[in-house]
């Protein structure tokens, strides 16, 4: 099977420098879900061929490891006969050729599969009947309810404007053929352009049958052309993964927030409240409850683990029976083992902290080695930075930190070490014993608060 994806669009009604195949839905590019929907459908791709125009270096660098893909040049831009024409080099005579766009983005793969299947040998056109089709090319039958042509609104008759059934643009062609018919394509049209939906005519002429395959799902063939139409489709995507969500026995508190931008993998008994965004993949294990508005990027959570609401991962993994939140933020890097807890306005970096480890309040730890069992105290913070470089925090198995220290790095506290509130440690700290770094309490009594003079 060749595959064509028309993708050469400037979208100027997105108002944005981004080339709109590249618009995210669902935390991947526009053009990225057409090639996996190509893909899944068909078993047997000779090549994916990707016309490209306006932003075309930018859609290529998006793909950079992107396997069996192709890209072509149209410039300029003359309508989607003219960009099928620019892909026919890559084209093998002995495969039909499936024409996709990069800006319809929710097709499926079984979709395809039905249009294949119908069409066999013949031509096969995907349709679908909308309430308003006003600005749509509309599809003309025959009285066997054959294909016969299809019509741009612009050249359309009054009697065929009034037809409600319109071309998707997703056509599927024996590619001997349809190289032959590209070649007799003329722009005497209201728009001077070559119309791919001209070879329907040229099919019709050869005595080829056009098989119309009317698509029972009107969002598979939304396309994108503005931000609002973007917004659209983003909800549409966004169902269709709390379906599945659901489906596979998640409970959510409102399948209409939640945001899954990218690959969210689920144990059972899984619960997520409302507002919560995931993006990259996210591995959410069995009886894990997510709390409200919390967001997570390309991290894991072993079973049982709550996040209480408002709670932000990245790049980390946290092990089972843990709780993170409210309010805490897990930056990239992070390794957290079973029962760690990690509690509001605690900050954590590139650090790895053992099995049953707390730190509950105001607290930040980078760079650091944290055992098992050891506690932070409130206001705790490693202090890996000197200006320049960064420096590690080794804290040992069963160490207690009091509340308000400042850890200088490099600095190893030993296992059982137990650190005095407010100090400040610059040096190692020995194993199971106390160490206080503070000024001496002094109290003067003879000082007076200064009173507040009164002006002239």
């Amino acid at each position: 099977m060749n595959i064509v994806i028309l993708a050469a669009g400037q979208g100027k009604r997105m108002r944005s420098s981004l080339p709109k195949v590249l618009h995210p839905v669902a935390g991947q590019p526009m053009l990225a879900h057409v090639i996996a929907a190509a893909r899944a459908a068909c078993t047997d791709v000779a090549n994916i061929t990707i016309v490209v125009g306006h932003g075309a270096a930018v859609v290529q660098e998006a793909f950079p490891e992107a396997q069996g893909l192709h890209f072509v040049l149209q410039e300029p831009q003359l309508g989607t006969g003219h960009a099928v024409m620019q892909a026919v080099p890559h084209l093998d005579d002995a495969s039909p050729t499936l024409v996709l766009y990069g800006d319809v983005p929710l097709i499926t793969a079984g979709t395809l599969r039905q249009l294949l299947a119908a069409a066999g040998r013949d031509v096969g056109v995907l349709t679908v009947r909308l309430a308003d089709p006003t600005g749509y090319g509309r599809v003309v039958r025959d009285e066997h309810g054959d294909v016969v042509r299809i019509v741009e609104q612009k050249d359309a008759s009054p009697a065929e404007q009034a037809i409600d059934e319109v071309n998707t643009g997703i056509v599927v062609v024996p590619t001997a053929q349809l190289k032959a018919w590209l070649k007799t394509l003329s722009n005497d049209n209201a728009q001077g352009e070559y119309y791919l939906t001209d070879v329907i005519a040229r099919a019709v002429h050869d005595g080829v049958r056009v098989i119309g395959v009317d698509s029972a799902e009107i969002d598979e063939t939304l396309g994108v052309n503005s931000k609002e139409q973007l917004a659209v489709v983003e909800r549409i995507a966004q169902r269709r993964v709390a379906a599945a969500l659901m489906d596979a026995g998640v409970t959510l508190a409102d399948p209409a927030r939640i945001d899954v931008r990218g690959e969210l993998v689920t144990g059972t008994d899984v619960f997520i409240d409302v507002g919560c965004v995931f993006e990259g993949r996210v591995v959410l294990g069995d009886g894990v409850r997510v709390g409200a508005y919390c967001v997570l990027r390309n991290c894991s959570f072993g079973a049982a683990t709550e996040l209480l609401p408002f709670t932000y991962v990245e790049d980390s993994s946290v092990g089972a029976g843990a709780r993170l939140g409210p309010f805490s933020r897990l930056r990239p890097g992070n390794r957290l083992d079973d029962a760690v807890h990690v509690g509001n306005f605690v900050e954590i970096k590139a650090s790895t902290i053992g099995r049953g480890s707390k730190a509950n309040h105001l607290s930040y730890v980078g760079d650091a080695t944290v055992g098992c069992d050891v506690n932070i105290g409130a206001g705790t913070i490693t202090a890996n930075y000197d200006g320049a470089n960064k420096h590690p925090t080794v804290i040992g198995d069963g160490a207690s930190i009091g509340s308000n220290a400042v850890l200088v790095a490099p600095v190893s506290i030993g296992a059982g070490a137990t650190i005095g509130g407010g100090s400040t440690i610059a040096k190692d700290a020995p194993e199971g014993k106390l160490t206080v770094a503070r000024a001496r309490q002094v109290t003067l009594d003879k000082w007076q608060r200064p009173v507040k003079q009164k002006k002239g």
